[in-house]
């Protein structure tokens, strides 16, 4: 489907809203946004992102003929949309280790977050577009696609906290290259000035680390969603809400990651069969969108409530 032009007009405008409104958030706020605020900050961009999919799935938009394709297109838009919130969440659990390795004030890590989604944000939308253009030109593809899909799921199996400690020891290595940097943080500060010297601090060290990560993490999340539909506007949209959400979600969810220790297990199991799901989309048993946002919910459910029901086993320390 083409969508038609002010629909995009309509959603950029929102998005800019939400982005002046989460800048002036972040410029007065001195403190770490306490849980209560995260969670309503939460909860009212998942309750926007639901009533623009109402909107899709009842036909407000008036771009789909049919009813069928007004509920198809909702019905794929909340299957994206579930895909990237679930991926995002275990984006947070990963600046959150970021924020703890570069031991980043508090105060500070509003701004980081604001500018590393806004980044975020650019370079979704370039690969999102890259990608409809190669599966529009290359439908093999979409089995390399695939197969990257579940591999990348065995991998985020073997995830551990020491791999993610060395690929931000190699971001930090690089920028430190090629920037003259400051000995200590100046506040939320990206840059100074120190004898006439224009020297960036380590927070923006922090943001390269931030902007890397979410790069790599857009290299799972992107075929994924490509997977559920090749409707750029319902890609970009389900991406860039759940994107929106990732700063109100960090301080929600960052002290909790600990409580989570099986999700990895349900991420990893949802980005396997979505890539068996692109390696079967041209044969007889291929997956609906239904079935699809039915094995999603169960992945995660499962693997949310196996972790509140069963404690993290503590490692015991070895006797001397």
């Amino acid at each position: 489907m083409t969508t038609s032009w002010y629909w995009w007009g309509i959603f950029a405008g929102f998005v800019t809203l939400l982005l002046v409104s989460d800048l002036g958030i972040s410029r007065r706020s001195q403190n770490v946004m306490n849980l209560s605020t995260a969670l309503c900050a939460t909860g009212l961009r998942v309750g926007l992102a639901l009533l623009f999919n109402a909107g899709i799935y009842l036909g407000w938009m008036g771009e789909y003929e049919t009813r069928q394709l007004q509920h198809s297109a909702g019905l794929e838009f909340l299957t994206s949309y579930l895909v990237e919130l679930a991926l995002s969440i275990d984006n947070v659990f990963v600046f959150a280790l970021i924020f703890r390795h570069f031991r980043v004030d508090a105060s500070s890590q509003h701004r980081v977050l604001f500018w590393g989604i806004l980044g975020a944000l650019v370079m979704r939308g370039f690969m999102i577009f890259v990608g409809l253009q190669i599966l529009h030109l290359f439908h093999w593809v979409t089995y390399l696609f695939g197969i990257a899909l579940i591999v990348a799921g065995i991998r985020m199996l073997a995830h551990s906290e020491n791999h993610s400690s060395a690929e931000n020891s190699l971001v930090e290595r690089w920028v430190r290259r090629i920037l003259p940097i400051s000995e200590g943080f100046h506040g939320s500060s990206f840059f100074i000035r120190n004898n006439h010297m224009l020297l960036a601090t380590p927070l923006l060290v922090v943001l390269m680390v931030i902007e890397t990560t979410d790069l790599i993490f857009a290299l799972d999340s992107i075929p994924a969603v490509l997977a559920v539909t090749h409707d750029g506007f319902i890609i970009l949209t389900s991406n860039i809400f759940a994107i929106l959400g990732l700063r109100a979600m960090y301080f929600a969810l960052a002290d909790l990651i600990d409580r989570f220790h099986f999700l990895h297990y349900g991420l990893s199991a949802i980005l396997a069969f979505i890539g068996s799901k692109m390696l079967l989309s041209d044969t007889p048993f291929r997956i609906g969108t239904m079935q699809s946002l039915f094995v999603i919910l169960i992945f995660l459910i499962v693997s949310i409530v196996a972790s509140l029901a069963i404690p993290k086993r503590k490692e015991q320390t070895p006797a001397p």
